[in-house]
């Protein structure tokens, strides 16, 4: 018969600690199995087998302990029922996991696969929130751990230590969601602990307020006098605007081979959504000065993105992401100014500018055409943050204008 045991090995890492594992003894052979926790000796109760009190996170660890000791008998015994003659080598192989199965593997398996599918946006927004859950922790748990009063006291600290918005809080929350699911996909982590959903957490985002400029903001940015540099940002703002608010990857990976017979076809990198629009006279002017570094139809327009592998996704998100801070400083600092716009100027206010100024005066499935979004309902929620009309002339009646 078996023996199995929680142990504190006896090696020191660098910060003093030593790992938990469980160790299997068979006819005075041992073999462990490493539980990826780490602690202090004076932490450890040997004869108890228990963390001591003195240890910030002693209750969840004992819980975890006692949870995989048990598993670890009851798979020994499972084996040792199926086979006369087992070691205990081949006894820890079988209580082995598969896959890594602590909170804090799974948190950094999400990120590697973040990368490796070329998702640097996400990636590089999604990391420092793994940072901040890791150091909430302090140590790595199991999934069963992960309670909702646990979340709710996770969400109160980015909210009042970290300073967080309620959007950003939320945020957080989406990842810890996100590498459960993968946690439950990978095997490693029962259904049952999942914390999210109807009468657990829910994610709701609060409403954001979009502010988009009007019609003579714009006037102005056209006619704003402006240096070289600054008129290209100038010139990437508008082409983003006339195009009903085209995003800023997709403005920059244009292609002369992208116009034909006075209409521009691409897809939207988000969602890979295609179709096409009209060319607007005003974007053909801008498209002038640029046609003096063409050399053939495959050629980049702009000159943010040359040079650089767009096959590569990662790389391409990140160059873009860099090339979108500087263009945005431009507009901000130089633009702006110029046009005496009082509203922080960037890219992606070019997207809300276009639903002000468009209003309820377009059908709303031709918006949702023009923005390329997946649903109806997405264009909807994204509208109503421009439509004051009915909301404005029920205020009039009642208060006089």
């Amino acid at each position: 018969m078996a023996n199995v045991k929680v142990v504190l090995r006896k090696e020191t890492k660098k910060d003093g600690t030593s790992p938990l594992a469980i160790r299997i003894t068979k006819d005075r052979k041992s073999s462990y199995i490493y539980l990826e926790y780490s602690i202090k000796a004076n932490d450890w109760d040997k004869a108890a087998q228990r963390v001591r009190k003195s240890h910030p996170n002693s209750t969840r660890l004992n819980n975890f302990l006692i949870k995989k000791l048990a598993e670890a008998n009851d798979s020994t015994l499972e084996s040792e029922t199926k086979k006369t003659t087992v070691s205990a080598k081949s006894l820890a192989e079988s209580v082995k996991p598969k896959t890594k199965g602590s909170l804090f593997a799974q948190a950094d398996l999400y990120l590697e696969r973040l990368k490796q599918d070329g998702k640097f946006n996400r990636y590089s927004a999604d990391k420092p929130r793994v940072k901040h859950l890791k150091e909430f922790l302090k140590n790595d748990v199991a999934f069963s751990d992960i309670t909702i009063s646990l979340l709710e006291r996770f969400k109160a600290s980015l909210k009042s230590v970290s300073k967080l918005s309620e959007r950003s809080a939320v945020n957080h929350l989406v990842v810890v969601r996100s590498i459960f699911s993968q946690a439950i996909k990978e095997g490693v982590c029962d259904a049952k602990h999942y914390p999210f959903g109807k009468e657990k957490i829910k994610i709701k985002f609060p409403d954001s307020k979009k502010v988009g400029l009007n019609k003579e903001d714009v006037a102005n940015i056209e006619t704003a006098a402006l240096s070289k540099e600054a008129n290209h940002a100038r010139n990437l703002w508008l082409i983003s605007f006339y195009f009903a608010g085209m995003r800023v990857s997709d403005v920059l990976r244009l292609r002369w081979s992208d116009f034909q017979d006075g209409r521009m076809y691409y897809a939207m990198g988000k969602n890979a959504k295609g179709g096409s629009l009209k060319v607007p006279e005003k974007v053909l002017q801008i498209l002038k000065h640029y046609e003096i570094d063409k050399k053939e139809d495959e050629d980049l327009i702009f000159p943010e993105l040359q040079g650089v592998d767009l096959s590569n996704r990662f790389e391409m998100e990140r160059q873009i992401a860099s090339r979108n801070n500087a263009i945005d400083r431009m507009l901000k600092e130089e633009v702006a100014k110029a046009a005496k716009i009082n509203t922080p100027l960037t890219m992606h206010i070019a997207r809300h500018t276009f639903g002000n100024i468009s209003g309820d005066k377009i059908p709303i499935q031709m918006l949702q055409k023009l923005y390329r979004h997946s649903t109806v309902t997405t264009t909807i929620g994204y509208q109503a943050n421009f439509i004051h009309q009915d909301t404005d002339a029920a205020l009039e009646a009642v208060i006089g204008v």
